[in-house]
């Protein structure tokens, strides 16, 4: 497995993976886990769900994700665009919600099964540019 660097607006993150994509997928997972609550709410539609990350990403998220083998801040690291990985991650998401449900199982487990699932991730702190 390589070691990535990945950015996304503010957050910097140092981890191994297989592939670049599957690195921009693990930075959304750590941006967007805080927003795992709204595939428990039985009210929202999987559509009602994917407009609400969209919401946030637009509000609080920059267009683009910067994967390097190099480093941060390099001019030719490969840039993946938020709103397609969003989408990636948010079908892996209605197929946990799915899957877990029809087993009748609840989230707790189905987060245990996401964290295993998804490549670990190592936080750096931020440098001023």
């Amino acid at each position: 497995m390589a070691k990535f660097y990945v950015q996304c607006g503010q957050t910097d993150l140092v981890l191994s993976s297989d592939a670049a994509e599957s690195a921009a997928l693990a930075m959304i997972d750590r941006i967007l886990g805080p927003h795992m609550w709204i595939y428990d709410d039985p009210d929202l539609s999987e559509l009602e769900c994917r407009q609400h990350l969209m919401l946030e990403a637009l509000m609080h998220l920059p267009t683009e994700i910067s994967v390097s083998e190099q480093g941060f801040d390099r001019i030719d690291a490969r840039k993946f665009p938020v709103p397609e990985t969003i989408h990636t991650w948010h079908a892996l998401m209605v197929g946990m919600r799915r899957l877990f449900r029809q087993a009748g199982l609840d989230r707790s487990v189905a987060v245990l099964a996401g964290a295993c699932a998804i490549d670990h991730a190592v936080s750096t702190p931020r440098r001023p540019r």
